[in-house]
């Protein structure tokens, strides 16, 4: 993940305390499973060791992912977004002008999208496509499985 990072003063709060984690209780428990792997034998047959000198790889690729998010990351306060345009952190509310559905989501940094809690990244297609429109504006999606076309009707902060 290059480039800069937006996200809220909370995210990068959250991101700072995994990144602790991952690096003081995270590390320790490697460093318990590649001893207890060590002392079962020769280090050439030992799958338990393989596995776990892997997993030790995977945990500092995932703290080095970590840390770069942090240095690119950038505090946007909600007070300070400007809604008449599309921009990271607003809530947009848009209909699908084929079949007349409407969905509210928040546009936010790959780090913090959930779409689960209505929060979509700016880089996917939908958070692409929606970006600089205003109220009114037709946002055209380019999707995996075609073109879909959004109105913009509401953009709150």
């Amino acid at each position: 993940m290059s480039g800069v990072n937006y996200v809220t003063k909370e995210t990068l709060e959250q991101m700072r305390s995994e990144l602790n984690v991952l690096k003081t209780k995270g590390r320790a428990e490697i460093a318990r499973a590649i001893s207890e792997a060590r002392e079962k034998g020769d280090l050439k047959e030992n799958a338990e060791y393989d596995a776990a000198k892997e997993a030790q790889g995977l945990h500092e690729a995932k703290i080095a992912t970590l840390e770069n998010a942090i240095a690119n990351a950038r505090i946007v306060e909600a007070d300070s977004i400007d809604t008449s345009k599309v921009s990271i952190l607003c809530k947009v509310t848009i209909t699908n002008v084929a079949n007349k559905k409407t969905f509210t989501y928040q546009l936010v940094s790959e780090t913090e999208a959930d779409l689960k809690a209505g929060k979509i990244s700016v880089t996917s297609p939908i958070g692409k496509g929606l970006l600089g429109k205003a109220v009114g504006d037709v946002a055209e999606v380019v999707a995996p499985n075609g073109k879909i076309n959004f109105k913009i009707e509401n953009i709150t902060a």
